[in-house]
C-alpha cells in the first residue's frame, strides 16, 4: 500500500520510514527511550537525522542500552573506547554531553522527578497538534526556547532550542505530521 507520508520522510530508507510511521510524533513516556532520543538529537547537531538513525543500533550497544545509571559513571577508558568506535559519531563534545546528560538525569531522579514527568508537564501531559501550512515547520518555538533554558539550567548539554524542538517532535510532545500524511489521519 502506497501511503502519503510527511515530505521529509526518505522513502528509500526503510529505517527512516519505520521511524516516521511508528515513532515520530507518537507520544513516548518510556524513560529509557526519552533519554536515548535526547542524546541522539544532540548527536545529530550539524548532521542529518538519517545519519544518526542509521547508527542508532550502534549507539545503543556503545552506550549500554542508554542506561543513565551506567553512563553517568563512564571513565576515561570508556570515553576513549567510544571515541574509537566507528559505529557512532566520534565527537568528544557529544560523547561528553551524553555522560553529563546521564548525570543530570540522575539529579532529576534525586529531586523525585522522572524525565517523563518533567518533560510532559511542559505540555500539560498532552501533545500539541500543530497545523503548519505545506509542512513548513519551525526550527524552534517559544516553548522549545523555554524547555531548552530549563534543561541547560539543570546541567544538560546539547539541548539548544532547535535540538529541543526536534526532540519534542521525535517523542510526540508535538505532532507536526503534514496535513496530508496518513499519520495525521489516525489522530
Amino acid at each position: 500500500m502506497n501511503q502519503t507520508r510527511c515530505s521529509w520522510a526518505n522513502m528509500a530508507n526503510p529505517r527512516y520510514l519505520d521511524y516516521h510511521d511508528h515513532e515520530w510524533g507518537v507520544p513516548c513516556h518510556d524513560e529509557n527511550t526519552l533519554f536515548e532520543m535526547l542524546n541522539l538529537e544532540g548527536a545529530q547537531a550539524g548532521l542529518s537525522w538519517e545519519t544518526i538513525l542509521n547508527k542508532r543500533a550502534n549507539y545503543r550497544a556503545a552506550f549500554d542500552g542508554w542506561d543513565a545509571g551506567i553512563i553517568a559513571r563512564y571513565d576515561a577508558a570508556k570515553v576513549a573506547a567510544l571515541l574509537a568506535d566507528a559505529g557512532i559519531v566520534r565527537n568528544r563534545l557529544k560523547v561528553a554531553a551524553a555522560i553529563t546528560n546521564a548525570q543530570a538525569c540522575l539529579r532529576l531522579r534525586d529531586e523525585g522527578l522522572t524525565l517523563d514527568r518533567y518533560l510532559w508537564a511542559f505540555v500539560d501531559n498532552a501533545p500539541i497538534v500543530n497545523h503548519w501550512p505545506s509542512g513548513a515547520r519551525p526550527a524552534k518555538t517559544e516553548l522549545s526556547d523555554r524547555i531548552s533554558k530549563d534543561l541547560l539550567k539543570r546541567g544538560f548539554k546539547f539541548v539548544g532550542s532547535t535540538i529541543v524542538y526536534a526532540y519534542m517532535q521525535g517523542i510526540g510532545m508535538v505532532d507536526d505530521h503534514d496535513e496530508t500524511c496518513f499519520k495525521r489521519a489516525v489522530r
